[in-house]
């Protein structure tokens, strides 16, 4: 465990700074500064003591600082790590940083998910073991290279003319005969006799004409497609409107939507008015909902496919078919009973072009207006059933034709006595045999053979190597995608990750995901920027969310956390308060479970909070201040910084009792018990110091009652316990199904109203 910051000098906003030297710290340590003091400076010695990486502390030598960075940072054991002369002495901490590194080296870039991280992750989830199998993996595979290298270069040795047309191995693998040369003039004579055959051997038999068909199925369903969950009353206010506003209006108003869901506006870009008082706005957001753009999504998908399924190179391959059909017909005619082609393709072109462009407007109108029931007039159905019918008509041309054909294959084997390509095959593997025999050649199919030899036996080698790792990483990413998805739901995210697995590549092993919203599956990467993808679907908080939900992850699935020195730098950055509660939540849980936990942060009322969670251990606390032009280390009062939330717990549970607000449940029904406690430490200070819990102190005024040291009367003692009770199903510490704890409504509007009562005497 670090015990002190001994020194920092010439590195980033210090100078020379021996003040840590008396600052210990515990095994929950926090650390407050305001920006640009030098916390992410503070982090990154941190993370360049656990990598051993001498990096992250030599691009932040001290602006005209005199000297090299020097730091001194000891150890519970009076052990120093020093760092000096451009590296560390020794490496006796393992240490793991979250920070702007970690997420950008591991599991994201902005809003980009490359292969590096994918790769880095890959190792972060497979541990020191996996790292050590893959390793293990990866030098087999390297040395399998170096004999592909060996195989090339003796394989070029033995060139095209020796071989015949066979490839290297194959040509090495023949097997010699006593009898080659006459075996080879034979050969030459068949093939000789063979080049007289007819030109039948060399044609073609008939192939089936096909053009794509129409799904008016699927197209009539589509068209007449409306959404199901937008009232009646929402329905026909707004498409009143749109119609007021004129052609196109559903269209543009749909995109200013869209704009303000995305910006999450509460004003109108354009007049700045209010939009939360806007009825229409609020009808616009029912009217145009996820299953609108899924309509419109799909509708478009509908466009794209018949663009491609009825694209002119289509409908030209179709017209080629048909010529070539007919010069083979004429060919074919003087040997066999077969019709003439009777097929009119500039009919069939014309009804398939009609019908294509009669769909295509169809699609375009209900993409247009997707609300609307585009109906099919009778026209166009006519004009589609004419082309089915040409369509079928052709499957009866193709049936008599592929009939033909067994015809063709009779008189193509009875035609010829033999095959040209065959005898011409035989022919050259014979000179290639001849070839491979002869001293010079042989010499270099033997040593061919010998590095074809040790490359199988390092390859079985490699399948081992790979079934180990593979056995491994089967067992650890399900149990990794188990833990991530579990700290995701802690974090209430709207989404999951899915098919976290394993990917082998030649530039190495590399971890691959989707993210899971809705069920539905969303990948990290997309060559398409029209399609979802993680950098589209996902918040700034969720992105946060899900970096948090890896690291702390990854922390659970280490065998030897115990050992682990925790460094955590402003995790709640775009967090929401449920996000930073429950980070709060995590760390105070982290803490017994590894070695040490240091939490750096901008965010004074994050770490306050987190003090106040964490009375039980207690953590130590220090600052980053301002000295001179340089920064310091200093000791941090939090007691003195710290802000009640009672205020805001007693603004919410009134709030309820008022208005009913349901959004607001869950949070009123925690906070009762903080505004019980917090009454309770205004009115007992001396028998409730913070840190305490309301159960014993109630214990306490049990025991108290009727005496001369009285706290509460009795009926104020049974009503703490009673508000106490109901209040502690909505706590971690005395439920552990708290976050899925059902509310009742009237239940909690009762203890609401008695808990303020009670406060208020």
């Amino acid at each position: 465990m670090l015990h002190n910051i001994s020194l920092i000098r010439n590195i980033g906003k210090f100078d020379s700074v021996d003040a840590g030297s008396g600052l210990n710290l515990q095994e929950l340590a926090l650390i407050y500064a305001e920006n640009g003091r030098g916390k992410t400076t503070l982090a990154s010695i941190l993370r360049s003591l656990g990598n051993q990486e001498s990096l992250p502390i030599t691009q932040r030598r001290r602006l005209g600082g005199r000297g090299e960075p020097h730091v001194v940072i000891t150890d519970s054991n009076a052990n120093r790590a020093v760092f000096e002369d451009g590296s560390w002495n020794e490496n006796i901490f393992s240490i793991l940083v979250f920070d702007d590194h970690f997420v950008t080296d591991n599991i994201y870039a902005g809003t980009n998910v490359d292969s590096g991280h994918r790769q880095n992750l890959h190792e972060l989830i497979i541990g020191a073991e996996g790292v050590a199998l893959n390793a293990s993996l990866q030098s087999i595979v390297q040395r399998i290279e170096q004999h592909n290298q060996v195989l090339r270069e003796r394989g070029a040795r033995i060139t095209t003319q020796m071989r015949f047309g066979f490839s290297v191995d194959e040509f090495c693998e023949l097997q010699n005969s006593d009898s080659i040369d006459v075996e080879i003039q034979e050969a030459e004579r068949a093939l000789s006799a063979a080049k007289k055959s007819a030109a039948i051997s060399q044609r073609n038999e008939f192939t089936p004409i096909v053009i794509p068909d129409f799904d008016m199925e699927a197209l009539g369903l589509l068209l007449s497609k409306i959404l199901s969950n937008v009232e009646t009353t929402a329905l026909e206010r707004v498409q009143n409107h749109l119609d007021e506003l004129g052609d196109g209006s559903e269209s543009w108003v749909a995109q200013g939507v869209n704009l303000t869901n995305e910006r999450e506006l509460d004003d109108c870009p354009f007049c700045q008015q209010e939009l939360s008082g806007s009825q229409i706005i609020t009808l616009y957001q029912s009217f145009f909902s996820r299953e609108y753009l899924a309509l419109k999504e799909e509708v478009t998908s509908a466009l794209a496919d018949l663009m491609t399924t009825h694209r002119t190179e289509v409908l030209a391959a179709f017209e080629r078919n048909v010529r070539k059909l007919i010069e083979d017909r004429q060919f074919w005619a003087e040997f066999i009973q077969i019709p003439e082609v009777a097929i009119d393709t500039a009919v069939i072109t014309q009804f398939w072009r009609n019908s294509f462009d009669a769909i295509q407007s169809l699609l375009s109108s209900k993409l247009e207006s997707p609300l609307e029931v585009i109906a099919i007039g009778a026209e166009v159905r006519e004009t589609i059933n004419q082309y089915h019918l040409r369509r079928n008509a052709l499957s009866d041309v193709n049936a008599t034709y592929q009939e033909a054909n067994h015809e063709i294959r009779r008189i193509k084997e009875s035609s010829a006595a033999s095959n040209i390509a065959t005898l011409d095959a035989d022919l050259n593997r014979l000179r290639a045999i001849n070839s491979r025999y002869t001293d010079a050649v042989s010499e270099l199919c033997n040593d061919y053979i010998t590095e074809t030899t040790l490359k199988a036996a390092t390859e079985v080698e490699r399948t081992e190597a790979r079934q180990a790792l593979d056995d491994y990483r089967n067992r650890v990413f399900p149990q990794y995608q188990e833990a991530i998805n579990r700290y995701l739901v802690r974090f209430n995210a709207g989404y999951r990750l899915d098919n976290v697995s394993s990917v082998n590549n030649r530039g190495g092993s590399s971890c691959n995901y989707n993210v899971l919203i809705e069920d539905i599956a969303v990948p990290i990467t997309s060559s398409n920027d029209t399609e979802p993808s993680f950098k589209t679907t996902l918040s700034s908080g969720d992105r946060n969310a899900l970096a948090l939900a890896f690291f702390f992850a990854s922390i659970e699935m280490n065998p030897s956390r115990e050992e682990l020195i925790v460094i955590i730098d402003d995790p709640m950055t775009s967090l929401d308060d449920h996000r930073t509660l429950t980070t709060i939540q995590q760390i105070r849980e982290l803490v017994p479970t590894v070695e040490q936990v240091i939490v750096l942060s901008h965010s004074k009322p994050f770490l306050c909070n987190l003090w106040t969670a964490t009375q039980n251990m207690p953590p130590s606390t220090m600052k980053i201040i301002r000295s001179g032009s340089s920064s310091t280390l200093s000791n941090w009062d939090v007691r003195a910084d710290s802000i009640t939330e009672h205020d805001h717990n007693y603004a919410l549970v009134t709030d309820f009792i008022e208005n009913g607000n349901d959004e607001n449940k869950r949070q009123v029904a925690v906070a009762l018990r903080p505004m019980l406690e917090a009454f309770v430490r205004v009115t007992c200070p001396n028998m409730f110091p913070p840190g305490s819990l309301l159960g014993p102190f109630i214990g306490m005024c049990q025991q108290r009652e009727n005496t001369s040291n009285q706290i509460f009367p009795e009926q104020k003692r049974i009503e703490l316990r009673s508000l106490l009770d109901y209040a502690n199903q909505f706590h971690h510490d005395t439920n552990p199904a708290w976050q899925t704890q059902i509310i009742n409504d009237q239940e909690l509007l009762d203890h609401a109203r008695r808990t303020i009562s009670f406060i208020n005497l």
